[in-house]
């Protein structure tokens, strides 16, 4: 067969998914390289399955991918070559990115494309009408300023992709030095390479490309840190939204010690403290807080409260509806997104490429482990059992209910107990979803437990504790899923999770991936009970992760388990296979008992 190369590890399918052999010796490259521009959707143990889409496609190009970079990709490692249909739908998706530009003129934006017939098929659209478009030249549309981001909202369902030129305003002037500034006192850092080629890649050297966007890296990369350095690119009034008020405080410390604003010029806006200062730290909580289902939102004012140069949206992945749409009104100011993942459980990815900005820059999680800037993680999915009776109500449980029996299944807090003894002089997270069963584990572990009911000056004491090394383990509902910086965790054991959530997954990896001393090597346990929904969900979580370069080693524990024998011998821990790679730890020389439970 002509262009057939046996040896190569894809298969481009005609309907735009990828078939990638996981143990092919050039997997890991092909891994990178399809990360670039296309999603995994299927991770069984031996191919992998990928899949471009359009807006896959357009974030490439936004990040500087040409067509012709991603068709010779495929070509290069393709077995049966790349169908010709593919190669047409691959250039024509990219071309459409910056087909349409948004411009400024005066008091005027524009819509221009140098493609005539595409402006003839947007003025028949319909569903544009309503905002006051009207027809200037063969090239050009004229529109209202003040519906910027609504319409890059349509035009994007429509297949249009909007690069936005227009350009952002100044806001309020605010000096903002960075300590890693030549001739800085105390305090000084540097900025990593690839943490100063972030923010290039937003600020663009101030150019009206620049100045809107989402930057994606790791937990445990320095996301804060590339915020901050982009604050410093611009110096102005900066309004920074992030998920939680512990985040908030985080931000304020690493705010106040790598710049030279005062505490008085830096203010927290949380459910405690209402600071509205020329940088401002807020929750998404507090900015859609109402009294009542169909009542107003009480402080999404604060947008309108100084005239803000830069927004900085931290996990952007999880940015709520009604800040979305106030967003969609705030198109002339500068917009940043920080996030560890792009994927939405909502499926509103679009809008953040709408309304945020489309995908500057990303730092795969495998490269920066290799770089030794972030921990190297070990995945164990542990297959727990069900006793006995506990398997028979969930057989005759609901659909509802099975989940939930799963996830509360009583053995695991014997394999909990295990993994504690086993790391014992680690320090170590208990991560869960039910309250129950995490009360439950405390009472028997005797390990403090945070909750969202704790108030938030006694979790931050058991945070600094936990940082100080004054407690060992820690048990934490889903409160720190997010923008918890607990450095020192060097093992994470999840007990339960939010169904099939991948950001979830990701997250709460992301608590341990924080450079360690020594051997730099962090474990992240996932307890899953065998043969329910659960096990499921667990494949559906992982997909992320193992898109991003990670193993899982998947133990089966057997039903007459001695959890004392399993602590002094790796073998007594059931059938451990490797999912979905040879070498779960990436490291061959990894002993197998370092990653049996």
């Amino acid at each position: 067969m002509a262009g057939y190369r046996k040896n190569s590890p894809l298969i481009v399918q005609h309907d735009f998914c990828i078939l990638a052999e996981t143990r092919h010796p050039e997997f890991e490259e092909v891994r990178a390289g399809l990360a670039r521009f296309a999603e995994l959707v299927k991770s069984p143990d031996n191919l992998h399955t990928y899949r471009m889409s359009s807006l896959s496609l357009w974030n490439a190009a936004a990040s500087g991918l040409t067509s012709d970079e991603v068709v010779e990709f495929l070509e290069k490692h393709a077995k049966f070559g790349v169908p010709a249909s593919v190669k047409q739908d691959i250039l024509r998706f990219i071309e459409r990115y910056g087909l349409v530009r948004l411009e400024r003129i005066g008091d005027d934006l524009l819509l221009i494309s140098d493609d005539l017939d595409v402006i003839k098929e947007m003025v028949s659209f319909k569903s544009l009408r309503s905002y006051g478009l009207v027809q200037t030249d063969a090239r050009t549309l004229r529109f209202s300023p003040q519906h910027r981001g609504l319409l890059k909202q349509e035009l994007i369902k429509l297949g249009f992709p909007v690069e936005d030129l227009a350009g952002y305003s100044q806001g309020e002037a605010l000096p903002i030095r960075l300590r890693s500034d030549p001739g800085t006192d105390e305090g000084s850092f540097e900025l990593r390479d690839y943490q100063r080629k972030a923010v290039d890649s937003f600020y663009r050297e101030g150019s009206m490309q620049g100045g809107s966007g989402v930057l994606v890296l790791p937990c445990g990369a320095g996301k804060t840190v590339i915020g901050i350095a982009a604050m410093g690119k611009l110096s102005c009034a900066t309004l920074i939204l992030t998920t939680n008020s512990t985040s908030v405080k985080q931000w304020k410390r690493e705010i106040l010690s790598k710049t030279d604003l005062t505490d008085e010029m830096v203010g927290e806006y949380t459910g405690s403290v209402k600071e509205v200062r020329p940088v401002t730290i807020a929750t998404y909580q507090i900015l859609t807080y109402r009294k009542s289902k169909n009542g107003p939102f009480l402080h999404i004012d604060l947008f309108n409260k100084r005239d803000w140069g830069l927004i900085v949206y931290d996990e952007v992945h999880l940015l709520p509806a009604p800040v979305f749409r106030i967003t969609a009104d705030i198109q002339a100011t500068r917009r940043l997104g920080l996030t560890a993942t792009l994927v939405r459980e909502d499926g509103r990815e679009q809008d953040v490429f709408s309304l945020v900005g489309p995908k500057r820059y990303e730092m795969p999680w495998k490269t920066l482990e290799t770089q030794g800037w972030i921990a190297s993680v070990a995945c164990v999915e542990l297959r727990v059992p069900l006793p006995p009776r506990e398997m028979e109500a969930y057989r005759m449980a609901e659909e509802r209910e099975r989940t939930r029996l799963a996830s509360d299944n009583t053995a695991k807090l014997a394999a909990a107990e295990a993994l504690l003894s086993r790391h014992q002089g680690e320090q170590i997270l208990l991560i869960g979803h039910y309250l129950e069963q995490l009360q439950e584990l405390a009472k028997r572990t005797g390990a403090p437990m945070i909750s969202g009911e704790m108030p938030q000056e006694k979790r931050e004491e058991l945070y600094e504790a936990f940082r100080s090394g004054g407690l060992e383990v820690l048990i934490v509902s889903k409160v720190a899923n997010f923008a918890v910086d607990l450095p020192d965790a060097a093992v994470a054991i999840q007990i339960s999770g939010s169904f099939g959530s991948r950001q979830e997954e990701a997250q709460r990896l992301g608590r341990i991936l924080r450079p360690k001393a020594g051997k730099n090597k962090a474990y992240f346990y996932s307890l899953v009970s065998m043969d329910t929904k659960e096990q499921e969900f667990a494949m559906n979580r992982q997909l992320f992760l193992i898109e991003q370069g990670y193993s899982y080693r998947v133990v089966e524990l057997p039903e007459e388990l001695d959890y004392g024998r399993l602590l002094s011998d790796p073998e007594a821990s059931g059938n451990g296979t490797d999912y979905p790679g040879e070498d779960p730890t990436g490291h061959e020389d990894e002993p197998k008992e370092a990653i049996y439970p």
